[in-house]
């Protein structure tokens, strides 16, 4: 069972409708329709407990910007006693066609800073949830990632994940990775 949920993203208004903050805003809109308590600063990052299918979770939003987001999850992860295993955590992922979301447990970074700094500060146990963003070609990636985008744009990312959460802690982990990939497939 999960134990702690984590979004990756970046603080600060000027990130906060951008692809790499993509792991925030559905764990933002997940408390919400959860309806979690009041996110509180503790260990360099935002957290709230809430109830997902009768089990305590922690939400997690490090505050640290992307690069350092183990310097945020290592702690939490300690002090509740978690396991990597019991971690899941939110991604934006080039790698993925964009709204393509895939389940995976372990594995390397990929490239990705914020999964890389998880890694060197909890291992590579812990479970992740990909959101498919694209590599955009013909533009900086950092600046495809960075910029701005409509809310109509991130809306249909933002219910796809929260969809993937509800599937993930309802069915568990193998079954929903399953029906996600077959989705994909289609």
């Amino acid at each position: 069972m999960i134990k702690l949920l984590v979004g990756l993203g970046n603080p600060g208004k000027k990130y906060e409708r951008t692809l790499h903050n993509v792991g925030f805003l559905i764990l933002d809109a997940f408390a919400s329709e959860k309806q979690g308590s009041a996110f509180q600063k503790k260990h360099q990052g935002l957290y709230s407990e809430v109830i997902v299918e009768g089990e305590k979770v922690l939400f997690v939003k490090p505050q640290s910007y992307m690069n350092l987001s183990g310097e945020v999850v290592g702690p939490f992860m300690r002090w509740h006693k978690i396991d990597p295993e019991e971690i899941l955590v939110i991604h934006d992922e080039v790698d993925l066609e964009f709204g393509d979301l895939r389940i995976k447990k372990g594995g390397g970074a990929g490239g990705h800073n914020g999964l890389k700094s998880i890694i060197a500060h909890c291992g590579a146990g812990f479970w992740r949830l990909r959101v498919g963003v694209d590599k955009h070609p013909g533009s900086d990636l950092s600046h495809y990632l960075l910029s701005p985008l409509s809310q109509a744009t991130l809306q249909p990312l933002i219910e796809e994940g929260v969809e993937a959460l509800k599937q993930y802690f309802s069915l568990g982990p193998i079954k929903a990775q399953n029906l996600l990939n077959q989705k994909n497939k289609a």
